[in-house]
């Protein structure tokens, strides 16, 4: 085989490497899925226990439990510590969530978030108007919430089981419309089913938010601050009569998100490296202050809390809540009862037509100015597994009805979810089974995509390879010295030689910090570029990364036969140093922080970097070119 063949031979060979980069929704949502698994397990172990375990089902999650502080006692069965107190944290998580994806995700474009909330209080009305018509002059009408909330938890997990792969614009759709769900859904609570308010406290309750926002306009960033305040808020909400789980929504929402920022990094950086010079406690102390700083409370807090609400508390609640004693009479009941029928039809009918139907209109009357985020399909599935309610489903029906009623209501609830689900995964198949170009649009919709890419590529001014018009544009940000920068290069040429349709562009971002080399390497393949050699002195940098100092630039310079004297004039002057802070800037302005960060065609990858990840993303892009085009004829 000869040295071309061979080379051209490395451009197609398949790398075993991936660097995994997900992002935090994805983390979210694969937690979310085991979190499903594992609370189905508990609902049905619930189910067992009550029906053959006696009555030792309600003598435990019966117990009370007081805890006092002083003359300040608080006594509540155990259950009602896992509904008021435990889940708290649960909405507190999903707060979280919601906020990062409204700071740096893809409710940035604000009007998809009065879309969600227009579909979710759809999704909400409707399932309520169709309970009040089978208990309409009935005393159990008052029990109309236990018909209207959607499943957070519950419902991403379903999503995760049945809904298409990597697709991080319908797993937004859904938190959003379930997050809109939680939030009315815990203000019905805390209004409609708290029958001895206290206005005091809810006074009290209200000022302890206020010094929440003073101190966190103050930028204060101790965490066992805002810890002891809401607890404070928790016990005040209980106090005033107020359901305590909206104090964790609330305090959730108000953690901000933020990408992480270079110059952060490049102190976090600093601080290590007095640390390896000098390792005392102080400043290991403080060294592992900055790498904490470094990353959002957000975050932090979400990485923190998650596994835990999703494997225990969240598993813990069905436990404690999803016990139904069944024999022949509560099921005959339960097929004539006007709270079950009302709960079924509206979680399995109202759900999906109430969000569908208002999406629908919305759309037809902004003009398509506003329309939902993907396409029909996924609306349709998203509906559908809106109509998945458990956790405020229940503690609203806990609220509401005791007894065989109570009964009545869990029975309709449990059996419109797993009806729900098996529907969602029937719109999720069928759509998949469409050719690309349909499958795409139902799925993803004809909506243009969130650009992360601050500053567009310009053909002029940018080095790349591919053609010029290609309908795929793949950025690299890279650093010629960073270790996987130098293990991307590989995936990088294959993809190219796979996609005859895609324009790849590199980007300059040394990582000064901690790559000492970086700078210069930058500055030889710019000064190379001055003689028309920018890809050939590319490929070696990152073909030698243990080997660039100045005399290794200055061998690599004649290898590619450029004019050496020419090319150590632009190194000594520094005369390329400007067009390498532009990239860097550009990085900045597009919350670029570490290498490699690839964007395609402006939206950027979030994931691994391996040749079967890339392509499909390049694949998504080139169909959504495709259709963009087809669109515009």
């Amino acid at each position: 085989m000869t040295e071309p063949q061979a080379a051209g031979r490395s451009w197609l060979a398949r790398t075993v490497w991936a660097r995994t980069a997900e992002t935090p929704l994805r983390r979210f949502l694969r937690t979310e899925t085991g979190s499903a698994a594992l609370m189905l397990v508990c609902a049905t172990t619930a189910m067992l226990w009550t029906n053959f375990g006696g009555s030792s089902y309600e003598r435990l999650w019966g117990t009370h439990f007081s805890l006092g502080l002083g003359h300040l006692v608080i006594s509540m069965s155990l259950r009602t510590w896992i509904n008021s107190g435990l889940m708290a944290l649960f909405f507190f998580v999903v707060g979280l969530e919601a906020r990062r994806e409204f700071d740096v995700g893809e409710l940035r474009e604000r009007r998809r978030v009065v879309l969600a909330l227009f579909a979710g209080l759809a999704g909400m009305l409707v399932p309520i108007l169709i309970y009040l018509g089978f208990n309409a002059g009935r005393d159990s009408a008052h029990g109309w919430g236990a018909a209207m909330a959607s499943d957070t938890a519950y419902g991403l997990g379903v999503l995760a089981l049945v809904g298409p792969r990597n697709l991080d614009r319908l797993r937004s759709f859904v938190l959003t419309v379930s997050v809109a769900d939680d939030v009315i859904s815990l203000a019905v609570i805390a209004i409609a089913y708290n029958r001895h308010v206290r206005l005091m406290d809810i006074v009290g309750l209200l000022a302890i938010f206020l010094i929440i926002l003073g101190v966190r306009a103050a930028r204060v960033r101790a965490g066992v601050v805002y810890m002891v305040l809401g607890v404070a808020a928790w016990f005040e909400a209980h106090n005033a009569g107020v359901d305590p789980i909206v104090v964790g929504l609330a305090m959730g929402l108000l953690v901000f998100a933020r990408p992480v920022a270079r110059n952060q990094l490049e102190r976090a950086s600093d601080l290590f490296r007095l640390f390896r010079e000098q390792p005392t406690p102080e400043l290991a102390r403080t060294a592992a202050m900055g790498l904490a700083s470094a990353v959002s409370p957000n975050e932090r807090l979400a990485r923190l809390f998650h596994p835990w609400t999703s494997y225990l508390i969240v598993p813990l609640f069905a436990l404690a809540n999803a016990g139904i004693k069944i024999d022949g009479g509560i099921l005959a009941r339960a097929l004539t009862s006007p709270i079950t029928l009302g709960i079924f039809i509206g979680y399995l009918a109202g759900k999906p037509s109430g969000i569908v139907g208002m999406c629908w209109l919305v759309t037809r009357v902004s003009r398509g100015r506003l329309r939902p985020s993907v396409g029909w399909a996924s609306v349709g599935g998203a509906g559908q597994i809106a109509g998945i309610g458990f956790t405020v489903s229940l503690l609203i029906a806990d609220l509401a009805f005791t007894g065989d009623h109570l009964a009545e209501a869990k029975i309709g609830l449990l059996v419109a979810g797993w009806f729900s689900a098996l529907l969602a995964w029937g719109i999720f198949k069928t759509a998949s089974r469409l050719p690309p170009i349909r499958r795409f649009r139902a799925l993803l919709g004809t909506t243009d995509v969130l650009v992360d890419l601050a500053v567009p590529v310009d053909p002029e001014y940018d080095h790349f390879r591919g053609r010029p018009d290609a309908p795929v544009t793949v950025v690299e940000y890279g650093d010629f010295e960073c270790p996987y920068c130098g293990q991307a290069e590989p995936v990088v040429r294959e993809l190219l030689a796979g996609h005859g349709d895609v324009r790849y562009v590199w980007r300059h971002l040394p990582l000064h910090d901690v790559h000492p080399n970086a700078q210069l390497a930058a500055e030889a393949a710019e000064s190379a570029s001055l003689q028309d050699k920018f890809w050939e002195m590319h490929d070696l940098l990152l073909a030698h990364q243990q080997e660039l100092q100045p005399q290794d630039l200055v061998r690599y310079a004649e290898e590619i036969g450029l004019d050496v004297e020419r090319f150590r004039r632009h190194l000594r002057e520094g005369s390329v140093s400007d067009r390498i802070a532009e990239d860097m800037e550009s990085a900045d302005l597009s919350g670029v922080s570490g290498t490699p960060t690839f964007f395609i065609n402006g939206r950027r990858h979030r994931g691994s970097y391996d040749i079967d990840t890339l392509s499909r993303e390049v694949r998504l892009a080139k169909l959504h070119a495709d259709m963009n085009a087809n669109r515009s004829e």
